[in-house]
């Protein structure tokens, strides 16, 4: 592979997850770290990642906004994004993940809606924290700096004393039959806390991330109650999640 198509693919997996692993995609292309890493390197000097340790993060994703124009897929983010304010109800306490189809969800909430409003989401609390009806409560602890949300023992304790009546979350990977997964343990031990304290889990999700897995799970298909992608319901990709019982919208 040349390298000019070796550090597409890099950028592809970055925009697509958000965040990536020097070792993963030295494998999966396999070729050495060190040459991932030096490629990697390269990217960000031009801008088009973030290098951290141990692997890179896109540029959207860094951001403390909703409209940078760096975030991957935003037509389609926001077409889920729109589905899922469909179904906000006046009085509800619900749950916003990080995430830049979260943080869509967060900035397209009308004004006039009245809700209590859960995060682990820097980004998500500042954005909501505009709008006069919304009363938001940032949930507490160790900060992951790469996804700029709260992770660790306190958050997963101040998770467990709440019950959402509608946790809106986003997934690294999903797949009809190894579920929702990540490469980020800290990342699924918070998952599988709001899933817990949830009346009814909501996956936000572009279909690029459909038949995708990684190493950690964070729950089977149907823990989740309903899934949100910018497709069509009745769209063929979306046919082997309508075996399991969740709702497709």
């Amino acid at each position: 592979m040349l390298k000019e198509e070796r550090q597409q693919t890099i950028l592809n997996e970055v925009d697509l997850h958000n965040r990536i692993l020097i070792t993963d995609i030295a494998e999966a292309l396999d070729v050495s770290i060190d040459t991932i890493r030096r490629d990697v390197k390269e990217l960000d000097a031009d801008n088009k990642l973030r290098k951290v340790h141990g692997g890179a993060i896109s540029m959207g994703y860094m951001t403390n906004s909703a409209r940078n124009t760096n975030i991957y897929k935003i037509e389609e983010k926001a077409a889920i994004a729109a589905k899922a304010v469909s179904m906000l109800r006046d009085g509800a306490v619900i749950f916003i993940d990080g995430g830049t189809t979260c943080m869509e969800l967060a900035r397209i909430i009308p004004e006039n809606l009245n809700l209590t409003c859960f995060t682990i989401s820097l980004p998500v609390a500042m954005e909501l924290s505009h709008k006069a009806n919304i009363n938001v409560i940032s949930i507490g602890g160790q900060i992951s700096k790469e996804a700029q949300i709260s992770i660790g023992a306190n958050a997963i304790h101040h998770l467990s004393e709440v019950r959402f009546d509608y946790s809106f979350i986003g997934t690294g990977y999903v797949d009809a039959v190894y579920g929702l997964t990540e490469f980020d343990w800290d990342i699924v031990q918070i998952k599988k806390a709001v899933i817990k304290a949830s009346k009814k889990t909501v996956l936000l999700s572009i279909s690029e991330k459909l038949n995708s897995q990684h190493r950690y799970k964070t729950c089977e298909i149907n823990s989740i109650n309903t899934m949100i992608t910018e497709l069509k319901p009745e769209d063929k990709l979306l046919k082997p999640f309508k075996n399991h019982d969740i709702k497709i919208i």
